[in-house]
């Protein structure tokens, strides 16, 4: 991967895509700079998190369960009143609630495209400093346009997917997204307040030498992960010594890293969560996506992920992926279990 050292920002990439596809009406490309200027809006405010009332708990939870932060529900406001407010978009569906929410009008119902996201993932390390992200999916609506989209509009398998990305707030704040064209990464430039390109078409490395697990939770996994993990720690000098143990806690943090340096992310079912705790429509579809396009692969330990039929909006799954040789490694260990 090399660094672009040409500035180009997200508008003028995008409406440079859309030239090379003269049949294309440009609606993935508005709805692109949409999610673009969302979350330049919430990064504003991740900035000054310590500054203003944002931090903790806004005193409710989520669908999932979760006590909900208060910047969680600043972000959800801002990505749906990006959304609701854009022509390129029907509805979306997010974490945050409990069913889609369909954008009811002439233009929305017109709209090609359905988006799924997690407005803040990892938001409880805002209160410490610590990255955090969001992530997102668009897909084509599968309903009659000119109608308003249903609920089979998102409960699609992750193959659907027609983009997804990430934007993570960290010491800089970057934008990943990625087509079946490629991935392409832009860092926010305070000084004109834009995205400007600077990842130009990443690839994940093949192989590499970072894992990604909570250890806190090694003896709920089972024996094939456990065993990898085991394996992890204990390479010898012949093939480059051990792997190094990396987790932030956000997923959004560790996927950006092991795409760009190489590694593998995992996120197992335990004994008391045996089907995994990760959403499949929010976060794991949106990354499987995104890390395939860059050469990688991605599994819940038995299928492929895109592979699998969602059949609830909020279904959770395990999750595995990151280099393809490291995970090629791991699933050898996943089918001796």
């Amino acid at each position: 991967m090399s660094i672009n050292r040409r500035v180009s920002t997200l508008d003028e990439f995008t409406i440079q895509q859309l030239r090379n596809f003269p049949n294309a009406t440009g609606e993935l490309s508005n709805l692109l700079r949409d999610i673009g200027l969302a979350a330049k809006r919430v990064n504003v405010e991740v900035n000054k998190a310590g500054l203003v009332d944002i931090l903790g708990d806004a005193g409710s939870t989520n669908v999932q369960g979760e006590d909900v932060k208060k910047l969680d529900v600043f972000a959800n406001n801002q990505f749906m009143g990006v959304l609701r407010h854009g022509i390129s978009c029907a509805g979306i569906a997010s974490e945050e609630f409990d069913d889609i929410i369909v954008f009811n009008d002439e233009i929305s119902n017109h709209s090609k495209y359905v988006c799924v996201f997690d407005p803040l993932d990892g938001s409880g390390n805002i209160d410490v400093n610590v990255s955090i992200g969001t992530i997102f999916g668009v897909y084509r609506r599968v309903t009659e346009k000119g109608k308003p989209c249903g609920i089979e509009d998102f409960l699609q398998q992750g193959t659907k997917l027609v983009a997804a990305g990430y934007v993570i707030y960290g010491s800089s704040t970057m934008m990943v997204y990625a087509t079946r064209r490629g991935t392409n990464g832009f860092t926010l430039d305070p000084s004109i307040g834009e995205f400007t390109l600077s990842h130009p078409d990443i690839r994940c490395p093949e192989d590499g030498k970072i894992y990604s697990v909570n250890h806190g939770n090694f003896f709920q996994y089972d024996e094939g992960v456990k065993k990898y993990i085991d394996t992890c720690q204990k390479k010898n000098k012949t093939n480059g010594g051990p792997y190094t143990q990396r987790y932030i806690g956000s997923m959004v943090s560790d996927m950006h890293r092991n795409l760009l340096k190489g590694g593998i992310f995992m996120y197992p079912g335990t004994t008391d969560k045996p089907k995994g705790k990760l959403r499949l429509l929010y976060e794991c579809n949106p990354f499987a996506f995104i890390i395939e396009v860059c050469g990688g692969k991605a599994t819940n330990g038995k299928q492929r992920i895109l592979d699998i039929a969602p059949g609830a909006l909020h279904e959770r799954t395990a999750f595995f992926g990151g280099s393809k040789l490291m995970m090629e490694e791991l699933e050898g260990f996943l089918l001796k279990g």
